[in-house]
């Protein structure tokens, strides 16, 4: 039995062997770094020393995850997004104390060694083999690169974190090998700038840049010597030496960084003393990540932005590869928001409705014949906090808002009336328009089964004297339900599902629209996007644009930078230019003379729809001038508030209108929008006024169920409708029939929600 030193430690025989053993160790190490294998490129995790022949030979630098900016339409800055927060900078734009003081403590013969300390080797596997683990690294920087290179890789898995960060004599070998090859290629410069970009100091600052930033509020280029030696000193425990959290720790840890690097004669002692009796001089500055953070309240564009990226095929092919790229950062997004539009739609918002009222309310304003998003707004802040909400209610589920849109009441009206117009109905058609009748039966669909008014379903107006004959004009401008219910019977379903298709108007949830005529009053569910940039359409003459909200995107990669592609605006043709100039007439006269007074713009031409549904759980106002469209709607985003006697804004109203709540807030939203813009006139076409109300019977048809004769158009609408002037007669509404209710799932955000009432 081999003999114990008085020490009790190993006896010369043991002492001897577990010698040679770690050389004959470090020398199988070195051989296999002398002679790497040939591989494909890769960073295969490898657990042992005996799969070091199969690590891949080459290791490619990944590209360091850093901050994203995004910018407006004029270069302001509106946030700063980032996984980590990292700003690259060259090796010049560093202090020279900070490059002293990290290869002071870090790895003091870094210039003197290759890739690899052979004697830090050989001391760390003597140290390893006798405790039984590996309780010593003396990795160089060139390694300390390589490992981060893996975490960076490895991202926010936790699986490949764990393998980057291993306690194993396979990782270790992994390292060796790859720092040979990092040596040769970069040089002691480029591997000193990499690494000062690539390490984490804490505080979640990621690279040197980050970190000067977050302690100091300067750039380290401008760091002093004292700290320098704190940064330096941070990373090989950021938790532990964090000055933050722990002044005391942090200094004593300065403080060794000082007197390693006057043991060097990076500086002389009396500087290091100096420097040592120096306050940490903390400036820290917390970080600003995110949409949360962006300036003039544009946090819910920001967002917006962010699911585009996130959604569009263009990004990438899966929704994973495109979230890689946005991790990753490193970009610059220019945005087509307009800050003096959002400005304005902000301003407007806050002196309308207040963050804790009730209700909420958002608008969004867009660029007719462009598809450009220019402001996007809401009264209830972005956040997580008391009157805060996460849900963008401006757009539809996919993109962040609410799970089904907003019942938009007569809003919904114009696609109606352009759909009629389009397929040749005249603007001065007449219906008899009764204050209350049944929905239609049956109706033409685009499929093979027509609408069936099976539950007696009934519209009705709201006032009992709103009752017809009326024509189109004035049918809009006083925004008469039951006038619109018989021009969708008239035409059919189907040519206004397929207006509402190439206006791309999708109900929230992304789902098309249903084949009912409660559409005509509103009683499914959309966006203020939606609304905002179908009635664009209306302003840029019969040209629908798909809405973009990013102008370009520049990517850095390295000291390189390159342009990403963005998604453009695709326009076609929706309506012809006379049905488009004829709407724009009739909506032009709902703010000259009908429901939307309270909207107008006094210095230029505007034309706008007002709409409020049942029980008044939402409210509209959507209108335009010819350069510019806006959606405004205010309601409950849960569905469960009904506005009768209600206070918004420190305003008390009886009876919420659209003309009434939101028509106001679209008017200021508007104008501020429009200060120092051109002012064109709308192309119209002439309307007769509607001097007399007629009979209502217009032109004979055909006859229907009960064989009367039929208004203008004739057929079904000529049977059903001729001469009910007054609600009397064919299929006349009926006391306690029940009033259109779509089957709107319960679901956060978004209940159930009745049809349109008429303003």
């Amino acid at each position: 039995m081999p003999k114990k030193r008085s020490g009790g430690g190993l006896s010369a025989t043991q002492s001897a062997a577990k010698f040679l053993g770690v050389s004959v160790l470090a020398g199988a190490v070195m051989a296999g770094i002398a002679l790497p294998a040939a591989g494909a490129l890769g960073l295969a995790a490898k657990g042992s020393v005996q799969g070091f022949d199969e690590i891949p030979a080459n290791l490619k630098s990944p590209q360091l995850s850093q901050r994203t900016t995004i910018l407006d339409s004029r270069g302001n800055q509106i946030a700063s997004v980032y996984s980590r927060d990292r700003t690259v900078v060259e090796l010049k734009d560093i202090s020279p104390y900070m490059q002293k003081s990290i290869v002071a403590i870090e790895d003091s013969r870094f210039y003197q060694h290759g890739a690899i300390d052979l004697k830090g080797v050989l001391r760390a596997l003597n140290k390893n083999a006798q405790s039984g683990g590996v309780a010593q690294g003396a990795s160089t920087l060139t390694q300390q690169l390589v490992k981060n290179y893996f975490i960076e890789e490895a991202g926010d898995d936790p699986t490949k974190v764990a393998q980057a960060t291993q306690q194993t004599l396979g990782r270790k070998v992994r390292e060796l090998k790859y720092a040979i090859q990092i040596e040769e290629k970069l040089g002691k410069k480029k591997i000193l700038e990499n690494y000062l970009n690539i390490t984490f100091f804490g505080e979640q600052a990621y690279g040197i840049e980050a970190a000067a930033q977050r302690y100091f509020s300067k750039h380290a280029k401008d760091l002093n010597l004292q700290e320098s030696a704190l940064l330096a000193g941070i990373v090989q425990s950021p938790s532990r030496y964090d000055p933050v959290n722990d002044e005391a720790e942090a200094t004593k840890r300065r403080n060794t960084v000082l007197q390693r690097m006057a043991e060097l004669g990076d500086i002389s002692q009396a500087e290091a003393d100096r420097a040592g009796q120096e306050p940490l001089g903390l400036r820290v500055s917390h970080p600003k990540n995110g949409c949360i953070t962006a300036t003039r309240d544009s946090a819910f564009f920001c967002k917006y932005v962010e699911n585009v990226f996130l959604t569009d095929p263009v990004f990438g092919k899966s929704r994973e590869e495109r979230a890689k790229v946005w991790n990753k950062g490193g970009l610059t997004i220019r945005t087509t928001l307009d800050p003096q539009a959002q400005k304005s739609v902000q301003d407007s918002l806050k002196e309308h409705v207040y963050k804790s009222d009730s209700v909420a309310a958002a608008t969004t304003l867009v660029q007719p014949g462009t598809g450009k998003v220019l402001a996007m707004g809401q009264s209830k802040p972005f956040g997580y906090a008391k009157d805060e909400t996460e849900y963008n209610f401006s757009v539809d589920r996919d993109l962040g808002g609410s799970n089904f849109g907003f019942p938009t009441g007569s809003t919904f009206k114009p696609f109606v009336a352009a759909a009629a117009i389009e397929g040749g109905k005249p603007p001065t058609q007449a219906y008899s328009a009764p204050y209350k009748m049944n929905y239609p039966s049956p109706i033409q669909s685009c499929g093979a089964t027509p609408y069936r008014n099976t539950d007696n379903e009934t519209a009705e107006n709201e006032n009992e004297s709103e009752k017809g004959p009326y024509r189109m004009k004035e049918a809009m401008a006083k925004s008469v339900n039951t006038y619109f219910v018989q021009l969708i019977a008239d035409i059919g379903l189907c040519p206004v599902v397929k207006m509402a298709d190439k206006l791309h108007v999708v109900q929230g949830d992304g789902s098309k629209l249903p084949q009912t005529p409660s559409i005509a009053l509103g009683a499914i569910g959309l966006s203020p996007l939606t609304m905002a940039n179908a009635y664009a359409t209306f302003a840029a003459r019969g040209m629908y644009c798909t809405p973009v909200a990013i102008e370009s995107i520049t990517e850095r990669s390295g000291d390189e930078e390159k342009s990403l592609p963005v998604p453009k605006s695709t326009c076609s043709r929706a309506m012809s230019q006379k049905t488009a100039d004829t709407v724009n007439t009739l909506l032009r006269d709902v703010i000259d003379s009908g429901t939307g007074q309270e909207a107008g713009l006094n210095d230029r031409d505007s034309a706008g729809k007002t709409g409020t549904t049942d029980e008044r759980k939402n409210a509209w106002f959507v209108g335009y001038t010819p350069n510019m469209s806006g959606a405004v709607w205010v309601g409950s985003a849960r569905q469960d508030v009904q506005m009768n006697n209600i206070t918004i804004g420190g305003t008390f109203h009886p009876l919420v209108f659209g003309g009434g709540v939101p028509g106001p807030i679209w008017r200021d939203a508007m104008s501020g929008a429009l200060v120092g813009k051109d002012a064109p006139d709308f192309s119209t076409v002439d309307i007769p006024d509607d001097e007399e109300k007629g009979d209502g019977r217009g032109d004979k048809g055909d006859g229907g169920d009960d064989g009367r004769q039929g208004t203008p158009g004739g057929g079904l609408i000529g049977g059903l409708f001729g001469g009910l002037t007054g609600g009397n007669g064919g299929n006349g509404g009926r006391p306690g029939a029940v009033k259109p209710k779509p089957k709107v799932p319960g679901n956060l955000v978004q209940g159930n929600a009745n049809g349109g009432r008429r303003n």
